[in-house]
């Protein structure tokens, strides 16, 4: 299995980053465009304004955030061609403060399940 990263957009780009996707809905406050140095900006990948507005990033949250971004993603007509994009090695992109409190944990914990699943079938 290829490995899907995540960091923060912020950091610079690497060689083994692989596919570089910004899964945030907004632009990363700040940044140039260049800089980024994306293959793939998946906005509608990203929880929806409700949710991610209810979240706040807020630890206390982070449990149920997850239960509710999941079942999202569960019925989200892009995962089909995001599951595409992260086939190969991958790097989810996202602006977040925190490493352990954020979508992209999630998003791409959610992905990993999803390729183990397929090849136990």
């Amino acid at each position: 299995m290829a490995p899907l990263r995540i960091k923060r957009v912020y950091e610079r780009p690497a060689p083994d980053d692989g596919v570089r996707i910004l899964v945030d809905r907004l632009w990363p406050r700040g940044l140039r465009k260049d800089a980024a140095a994306l293959d793939h900006w998946c906005k509608d990948i990203a929880p929806s304004p409700e949710l991610r507005k209810w979240f706040g990033h807020r630890e206390d949250r982070f449990d149920e955030f997850k239960q509710r971004y999941r079942l999202e993603l569960k019925s989200n007509p892009e995962l089909a061609e995001f599951r595409k994009l992260t086939k190969g090695k991958a790097t989810l992109l996202y602006a977040a403060h925190d490493e352990r409190v954020n979508h992209a944990v999630v998003l791409a914990e959610y992905m990993r399940a999803l390729k183990a699943k397929k090849r136990r079938q």
